[in-house]
């Protein structure tokens, strides 16, 4: 998601836009954790317990919300969403992360890079868009509750899906081929375990202004866009509950958007950190940049879920229903 915040508009060595060679480099070298090269090992131990969380945690919610009838309404259509975008996520960054680890597997070709850009920038896109529907999701259950069945159809809500997935899709591919144009430096070492595409630009002498332009725009017009319409639509649920007499009512209506705002936070503020430390932390040790950009892509995945089953009763009773089915 964050794609080009950091890249210096200026670039080193400034090349015509129609008059350059197109170098593409055969093989990128990923990057695990510096300093810590020896203990690969043991680093790969925490981030597999992470990697099982996200992804079992994730699959039981999307078995539940599927196989459970009575979770078949908007408000949970929309976590599967949610549980699918973070279990792309995950996959998405599983190979090459492990592979360093265990295997010092850093080598990765220039499609591959390519390709492990698409959807690791692709769901972090879908994740905001999902984060927007579900805050209209829960705009619509508490200030206009006799309308919300007849708002939020079945049909309506694969439209929205629809556009989410096209949304992200227009907005990646031109970058992606305005990347396939540029040349790149003789290092081509990555600073992260994945292929992250202000780290890959970061490697180009070729004039990089308009690639930091519209990665700029499409920053602003997704992640940016869709913040101020969650905080907008935050802002008129409070005035909508505060307008209730039942300070028992104030508390229940609050308490169906606890999830969803714990889930906001803890996408946004990794994607800030990882944006002001890309930006403004070049002189930061490496480990940093690789911490924030690891915590960045797996706490949305590995919380989400607990998250829901915790504050969320009828996730929580589908989970248990299912755990005790299988144990008689």
């Amino acid at each position: 998601m964050v794609l080009c915040l950091q890249e210096n508009l200026l670039p080193s060595v400034t090349m015509p836009f129609f008059n350059h060679s197109m170098s593409h480099p055969a093989v990128f070298f990923l990057t695990g954790i510096p300093g810590l090269e020896m203990s690969h090992a043991w680093v790969s131990i925490p981030f597999c317990c992470l990697y099982a969380i996200a992804i079992s945690g994730n699959g039981m919610i999307l078995f539940v919300i599927l196989t459970e009838s009575s979770l078949h309404e908007p408000m949970y259509y929309f976590l599967s969403m949610l549980s699918f975008t973070d279990l792309g996520l995950c996959l998405s960054t599983l190979v090459t992360v492990l592979g360093i680890f265990w295997l010092n597997a850093r080598e990765i070709s220039f499609d591959a890079c390519l390709s492990q850009m698409f959807f690791i920038h692709g769901f972090t896109f879908t994740e905001s868009s999902v984060l927007l529907a579900m805050a209209f999701d829960r705009f619509i259950a508490i200030c206009n509750p006799l309308r919300y069945a007849m708002i939020l159809t079945n049909s309506r809500i694969i439209k929205v899906g629809f556009a989410i997935v096209i949304r992200g899709t227009t907005a990646l591919v031109p970058l992606l081929l305005l990347l396939k144009r540029l040349s790149f430096c003789r290092s081509h070492v990555l600073h992260h375990s994945y292929c992250f595409h202000p780290d890959v630009m970061k490697l180009s002498r070729t004039d990089t202004r308009i690639n930091s332009a519209f990665g700029l725009a499409i920053v602003v017009s997704t992640a940016g866009l869709d913040s101020v319409l969650i905080l907008l639509s935050y802002i008129l649920i409070i005035r909508s509950v505060l307008g209730i007499a039942s300070m028992e009512e104030r508390k229940k209506a609050f308490g169906t958007c606890i999830s969803h705002v714990s889930a906001v936070a803890i996408f946004y503020i990794p994607m800030i950190s990882l944006s002001l430390v890309h930006r403004f932390g070049k002189h930061a040790p490496p480990f940093v940049h690789t911490l924030i950009a690891n915590v960045y892509l797996l706490i949305p995945p590995v919380m989400n879920p607990i998250i829901y089953s915790v504050k969320t009763k009828q996730i929580r009773k589908a989970m248990l229903k299912v755990f005790l089915s299988k144990v008689t």
